[in-house]
């Protein structure tokens, strides 16, 4: 029961900072369903002229002749004639078929004087084919021991699948995300029927195969004094889940280990979201650890070997999602945050070394940081801890000295997007082929995701790769299986 003037006070300020809040997530919502996915922000004073609608008349009369000037050099460049560079040549990898086309009226005793090339990109559907081995079987006169050629090398010796076909289809899932019964049918479209089971069976037997170069590889990237980490969710069908008749759907995770010093990445899947998985995996890391702020990781800052800083992207957002709530705080965070950006891109185009860098955010980006932390402090004291501006001036004053951090070592990325890029093919894989099989097909996907999102960061083309170690893995020492990894892999010459 409402008594005294105060209670009234009390009750209309939650229900105005309610209100705010329900504004808020209507907004983002709307964001979200209609909106630029863009985060991008051009402060009020830089932005161009044209954006502004509060047009005087001296100003447009300056603009004018302003235009005309640029329009009369601009005519003035246009009169210098220059050659069309033409169009890009055709790679000369690719195969070239010859078409001569001769004259109709071509008459005897004519003298070739030149000819004009036009070359035309054209494709092929791909195609299946079979490997046919033959080994002929011989035996000695006088002798009954038959005599026989061994067989080659194949990566599933009981399976009539190639280690071409094998990566191809790994490739269409994991690479262009092309779930399998797609691509079953798509081999019956070639006249070939290859049962959804039988494809599974092959990825799952292949992956066998990966199991020493999988493990090769995650020794690799937790042996790095830096990582980035995050998390992604996945649906997988449990059988043992209460549900259908069939089980139901779980919702694991994928916990990404990004190696960004070496170019390395790791998925490693785990059932739930808890700290039990970065534990076990993180056991014996030492060094740098760059998270989006998720508190499981915050029991890494116990741990005297290991320094845990967070991603000024994450930081930015909240502001941006509370530019409608206190536009002049949050667009002067953002202003402010993007000198900070300014500066990286300025090491990035420069290409300077990691101590160089280090010069320049102490020189350039460390004075930013300590005013706008400063800063922060202060306005969040005056602001509502639960409106929206409070929630962001909240955040990353909550974790300031995280933020920071990377200002100490060149080597340190701003933000947590190296290992959040390494996320994004699973984000689109998921929208094609829905949810894993099993428990057991998602740890082989995150397997799998792993080596490919290592090639891709290496620049490697990971059909190439796959192809030729299904074929060598079988024969190769295990104590020289990183050879095989892709950022140390060599083809057979």
């Amino acid at each position: 029961m409402i008594e005294t003037a105060t209670d009234y006070k009390s009750l209309y300020e939650e229900s105005t900072l309610e209100i705010v809040s329900l504004k808020h997530e209507i907004a983002n919502l709307k964001r979200i369903i209609f909106g630029s996915k863009s985060e991008s922000f051009i402060p009020q004073n830089t932005a161009s002229a044209q954006l502004s609608l509060d047009m005087q008349a001296e100003a447009v009369a300056t603009c004018s002749v302003i235009k005309a000037q640029k329009i009369e050099y601009t005519r003035q460049q246009v009169e210098i004639k220059k050659n069309h560079p033409g169009r890009t040549p055709l790679p000369e990898h690719l195969e070239r078929r010859e078409f001569i086309l001769e004259p109709v009226e071509k008459a005897e005793g004519c003298k070739k004087i030149g000819e004009e090339i036009t070359e035309e990109l054209e494709y092929e559907p791909g195609k299946l084919f079979v490997n046919r081995y033959v080994r002929p079987k011989y035996v000695m006169a006088g002798n009954s021991k038959i005599i026989i050629a061994p067989m080659v090398d194949r990566p599933l010796p009981k399976a009539i699948v190639g280690p071409g076909l094998l990566a191809q289809i790994i490739i269409d899932k994991y690479v262009d995300h092309l779930p399998l019964y797609r691509q079953e049918q798509r081999f019956k479209r070639e006249g070939v029927n290859i049962p959804y089971s039988t494809i599974s069976d092959w990825i799952k037997n292949g992956c066998v195969l990966l199991d020493a170069l999988g493990e090769s590889l995650k020794k690799m990237v937790i042996s790095s004094n830096y990582l980035h980490a995050d998390e992604t969710p996945l649906k997988v069908l449990d059988k043992n889940k209460k549900g259908t008749s069939a089980g139901s759907v779980h919702r694991g995770f994928y916990w990404v280990y990004h190696n960004s010093i070496d170019n390395l990445v790791w998925f490693d899947y785990r059932e739930g979201r808890g700290r039990e998985g970065p534990n076990e995996i993180l056991k014996d890391f030492k060094g740098y650890l760059q998270t989006d702020g998720y508190n499981v990781y915050d029991i890494f800052k116990e741990n005297s070997e290991i320094t845990v800083l967070h991603c000024m992207a994450h930081a930015r957002r909240k502001f941006f999602e509370a530019k409608e709530n206190n536009p002049s705080v949050a667009e002067h965070a953002l202003e402010q945050i993007g000198l900070l950006y300014a500066i990286e891109r300025k090491a990035k185009e420069q290409q300077l070394t990691a101590d160089e860098i280090f010069e320049l955010r102490q020189s350039e980006a460390l004075p930013i940081l300590e005013s706008l932390g400063k800063w922060m402090k202060e306005t969040y004291i005056k602001s509502l801890p639960k409106s929206t501006i409070g929630k962001a001036l909240g955040y990353s004053v909550e974790r300031w000295q995280e933020l920071m951090m990377y200002a100490s070592d060149g080597k340190l990325n701003i933000d947590n997007n190296p290992v959040e890029n390494s996320i994004r093919p699973v984000a689109i894989g998921r929208k094609n082929y829905l949810f894993a099989g099993s428990h057991g097909a998602a740890e082989r996907s995150a397997m799998l995701y792993s080596f490919l999102g290592t090639c891709k960061l290496n620049s490697i083309n990971p059909f190439i790769w796959l192809q030729d170690v299904l074929r060598r893995i079988g024969n190769h020492p295990i104590n020289k299986i990183e050879e095989l990894l892709p950022q140390n892999w060599k083809p057979l010459a």
